[in-house]
């Protein structure tokens, strides 16, 4: 089963947190935070502008991308769990 948005919005998959700092210590799982980082694997068609034209979106699928920590709707596809959010809430992307 795929998942393709409508619209503005994105399906945003989670990357993984690191469990480890800099210095080495291992962070147990109850101490992470879900990360707010996340890569696009689905776009919807684009925004519908007020005079009835489409603006496609400025993320596209592949890009790597932050967001805030309770941005989106959490959904499980095939088993995994991904986001699906509006582009708006997306703050920037990491080149």
């Amino acid at each position: 089963m795929q998942l393709r948005p409508l619209q503005d919005r994105v399906v945003v998959q989670r990357l993984d947190e690191e469990t480890k700092t800099a210095g080495g210590i291992i962070i147990p799982d109850s101490h992470t935070e879900k990360p707010a980082q996340g890569k696009i694997v689905a776009v919807g068609s684009g925004y519908r502008n007020t005079d009835g034209t489409i603006r496609n979106l400025d993320v596209k699928v592949g890009d790597t991308v932050i967001f805030g920590k309770y941005s989106g709707t959490p959904v499980k596809v095939e088993g995994k769990e991904v986001l699906v959010m509006k582009e708006d809430e997306i703050l920037g992307i990491l080149q």
